[in-house]
């Protein structure tokens, strides 16, 4: 059966979901700013009245996040708001640490060996792997305009 685009485009148009980007938009981008905001919140907490410095209080918010999200993604919790606030969990480094949370705890299927340690790294990988390779390419750069001369 030989389908014309017209009348696919047509098909199509009557079975896909109607988006809402006029409640997801504001949504994503209040979810994003609350987590953000959060800490921003605790960074200034320790720097002001703690007496830490910003790159350490920097660290330890960042690692307290990644920590946070982690155990929401484990009970479950991170799903249900990613679920209603869309990509407004995916932005900040909380969006990060649930991508490799999430597959890790399905590891119980197949074992620790090629559940855990294949499945860690099924969505974050790809950005570790381009990230390490981006950044050796252009250190290379960077190193060989150094060796020319360029700067």
């Amino acid at each position: 059966m030989k389908i014309s685009r017209e009348l696919y485009q047509t098909m199509q148009n009557q079975t896909a979901p109607k988006s809402k980007s006029w409640k997801n938009i504001p949504l994503a981008f209040l979810t994003g700013g609350l987590i953000c905001t959060i800490g921003e919140t605790g960074i200034h907490i320790l720097t002001e009245f703690c007496g830490v410095e910003q790159k350490t209080a920097a660290a330890w918010i960042s690692i307290g996040l990644v920590a946070v999200s982690a155990v929401c993604t484990g009970l479950g919790w991170y799903a249900k708001l990613g679920k209603h606030a869309g990509a407004g969990t995916l932005v900040p480094i909380t969006g990060f640490a649930n991508s490799v949370a999430s597959p890790a705890i399905e590891f119980k299927k197949e074992g620790m060996v090629f559940g855990l340690g294949c499945k860690i790294f099924t969505i974050a990988g790809p950005v570790i792997l381009y990230g390490v390779v981006t950044s050796w390419f252009l250190g290379l750069i960077y190193w060989g305009g150094g060796w020319l001369g360029w700067w």
